[in-house]
């Protein structure tokens, strides 16, 4: 003779979900960056969105920072919005840009955009291109 015997189950409840925490910005921008960025914006002679930053494939070394000017915002742009300026990542970009700091640098002989990426592993002689 064979009994079975189911366990008792104890009663479940609906999982409450928990809070999300704030996601961290994508990127940090210095002053001297956002000042040019602005710089840039306000002497377009069009409206402007943002300025769209991403990657490509580039150089010796692999890939390559990208900026231009955008006319208008994509649905898939992550967007970071500090210091009244807003930056629009293309989203193939967001891997290889998680905690970069921009910065604008100006020297006797150069200036431009610098990017402070802990994601990067080495760079090129010349500095056009990065790897990660």
């Amino acid at each position: 003779m064979s009994t079975t015997t189911e366990a008792a189950k104890p009663a479940t409840t609906p999982a409450t979900p928990r809070p999300r925490r704030p996601r961290p910005q994508l990127m940090s921008v210095t002053e001297n960056a956002a000042g040019r960025v602005k710089a840039l914006v306000e002497g377009r002679e069009k409206p402007t969105a943002g300025i769209r930053i991403g990657v490509r494939t580039k150089g010796c070394s692999g890939l390559s920072y990208t900026l231009e000017f955008a006319d208008k915002q994509d649905p898939m742009d992550e967007v970071v919005e500090t210091q009244g300026i807003k930056l629009l990542i293309d989203p193939k970009a967001s891997l290889f840009l998680i905690g970069t700091e921009m910065d604008y640098e100006e020297e006797k002989l150069k200036s431009g955009f610098v990017f402070r990426n802990p994601n990067e592993k080495g760079r090129c002689g010349c500095g056009e291109s990065f790897h990660v």
